[in-house]
């Protein structure tokens, strides 16, 4: 893989820096340019041009472009897996993926990349992460709270790409609605319509919805 290949120890005053600092600046640049051009049109010279470090400190820190991109999908698995409180009901779980793109909007970037490169069932998304989401749809249909003729597994990935829909068709979100995709207003109006329909699916009643607060935000 590309950046791979330059190796070689950083200079004297490079390992002055502070390297959990510098590897965080890495990674917050990488976030960025993975997000914007996937894993196959990011540059290894733009991330570090953008971070405001040696471009070999991504080498010795990440052992290159695969392994920072690798380091940052890590890091976007467990944020979705702190995105909503333990038990929060499934409402508020959506409502809160849909605020993503508007407090995290290079995470959800990064997820749609993921998509869109992925070729190989090598290290799918979301095996173990939705695992507990689809337990819980199966014990609502067991309880007559959610139609039998729904398949679980099915709903989850139509809930998951409903929430990501302002980061996944943009335009058709401007065409339909005739407003700015990535603006605040929109994106909170959106992700309460998301909890709505999820209410009226059956998938919690909103007078269980507790008052867990606003999405926490990323690690910086």
């Amino acid at each position: 893989m590309a950046g791979s290949k330059a190796r070689r120890s950083p200079l004297p005053q490079e390992r002055q820096r502070d390297p959990d600092h510098t590897r965080a600046l890495i990674a917050d640049a990488a976030r960025v340019e993975f997000g914007t051009h996937g894993y196959a049109g990011a540059r290894i010279s733009a991330i570090a041009a953008r971070a405001g470090v040696n471009v070999q400190l991504i080498s010795y820190y990440f052992d290159g472009k695969e392994g920072l991109y690798q380091a940052v999908s890590q890091q976007w698995a467990q944020r979705q897996g702190e995105l909503v409180p333990p038990d929060a009901p499934l409402p508020e779980q959506l409502r809160r993926y849909a605020l993503e793109a508007l407090h995290n909007p290079d995470g959800v970037r990064l997820l749609a990349w993921n998509g869109l490169e992925y070729t190989a069932p090598e290290s799918p998304t979301g095996t173990s992460l939705f695992a507990e989401t689809i337990d819980k749809l199966k014990a609502l249909q067991e309880s007559g709270h959610l139609s039998a003729e729904l398949d679980p597994a099915c709903l989850v990935i139509m809930l998951m790409a409903m929430a990501m829909a302002p980061t996944t068709l943009p335009q058709i979100v401007e065409g339909v609605c005739g407003v700015d995709p990535r603006s605040p207003e929109f994106l909170e109006r959106f992700a309460d319509q998301i909890a709505a329909l999820a209410v009226s699916l059956g998938l919690g009643p909103a007078s269980d919805m507790p008052d867990v607060g606003p999405p926490a935000e990323p690690p910086t």
